[in-house]
């Protein structure tokens, strides 16, 4: 078990912003080094913000919200990023994907939330960028959002379109470097994992390469998996924890979100999303037919200016034979944020009285014999 105080350089790697433990902070065996925050906004200029929605008032419980992820400050997002994506498999929606793959960049923030709010969130971002850029967006440019969704609809009354444009301006307005809130938050708030209280989960990993030292960091929204296939840290713990099931079948999606400092090229960028592949199947996943497992991953290098292009586009990139470590990185990342999400998640109880458990931390630890 660490010890690691309030104040001290690695406790919001190991502890989360309510001083709750984390995946490391529980001891578990898991390599790599992280930068500071154990976070997505390692990357020097990301920023996250979470709109999250829990209430009884209506008929049905919402447990619902928005999750925001900022590539560049607010003034620089009609600057093209650099990025690439992958979708493991398609049962799920990630739009703006399509100009992605044909360009090599995207603009604007990313967002994420459920399924039924999917095209709130990509109107509210486009909205945003349109207000944001009044003299280029709506004359001259256009703007393709990307905006994700897992299906959260076992807890939360996700056919009542509870998210609302207020709510994806209010996640975008609020987003912020440092710690990250974890679990049951944004647009993970009614999310499940193996059967255990999903959502909101990041980390992060130090590159260090022959030019320097990079960040390789991840956001995931984590609703996939059913309980036996649960592993972690090569351990198949899933199958001794049979209690509190909810699903027959799985039925879920993850989107991760994998964000560098170090100069990519798209072709690369592409590659690194494929590596999410891996972090999840980490976790036991198989991808199931009913998952929507789709990842982005982009750099926040070789900023090319705002639009429109300039006529001449000049990329700086790292040698492919130097991508190793930050495959490795990308997958160690994500295989962590899908157990952060869980670690930091609580027991939640939703719509016709749906009832989640929590991951017992308790029955972790004992079995890795802490």
């Amino acid at each position: 078990m660490t010890h690691e105080k309030a104040g001290t350089p690695a406790f919001a790697a190991h502890f989360g912003p309510t001083g709750r433990p984390r995946a490391r902070g529980l001891g578990l065996p898991l390599s790599g080094a992280t930068g500071p925050n154990n976070a997505i906004t390692d990357v020097s200029g990301v920023t996250v913000g979470l709109t999250t929605l829990i209430h009884d008032d209506g008929p049905k419980p919402v447990r619902t919200g928005v999750t925001a992820i900022l590539p560049r400050t607010p003034d620089k997002l009609l600057n093209p990023i650099w990025g690439g994506a992958f979708s493991m498999n398609g049962n799920g929606e990630m739009t703006g994907i399509h100009w992605l793959k044909e360009a090599g960049w995207f603009t604007g923030p990313i967002t994420i939330t459920n399924s039924l709010s999917v095209g709130i969130a990509h109107h509210a971002t486009a909205r945003y960028m349109a207000e944001t850029f009044p003299d280029k967006v709506g004359e001259d440019i256009w703007v393709l959002p990307i905006a994700a969704e897992t299906y959260d609809g076992y807890l939360n009354d996700i056919a009542g379109f509870h998210v609302r444009e207020e709510h994806v301006r209010a996640a975008i307005d609020s987003a912020s470097d440092g710690p990250v809130a974890e679990g049951s938050v944004g647009g993970g708030t009614g999310m499940i994992a193996y059967e255990f209280k999903g959502g909101t989960g990041t980390s992060s990993r130090l590159v260090a390469h022959r030019d320097g030292t990079f960040t390789v960091g991840a956001l995931v929204q984590a609703n996939h998996g059913l309980r036996p296939w649960l592993t972690v840290c090569g351990k198949p713990v899933g199958k001794d924890m049979p209690d509190n099931c909810v699903f027959s079948r799985e039925r879920g999606s993850i989107i991760v979100i994998l964000a560098t400092d170090a100069p990519l090229m798209p072709s690369q960028l592409d590659r690194l999303a494929r590596r999410a592949a891996i972090g999840i199947g980490r976790g036991g996943t198989p991808s199931g037919n009913n998952s929507g497992d789709i990842f982005v991953a982009f750099s926040t290098a070789n900023d090319p200016g705002q639009l429109p292009e300039p006529p001449r586009l000049r990329i700086d990139a790292l040698s492919n034979d130097d991508l190793d470590p930050f495959y490795l990185a990308a997958v160690e990342a994500v295989e962590e944020a899908v157990l952060n999400a869980m670690v930091a998640a609580e027991p939640m109880t939703g719509k016709h009285g749906h009832h989640v458990s929590a991951l017992d931390h308790g029955a972790l630890k004992r079995a890795f014999g802490l």
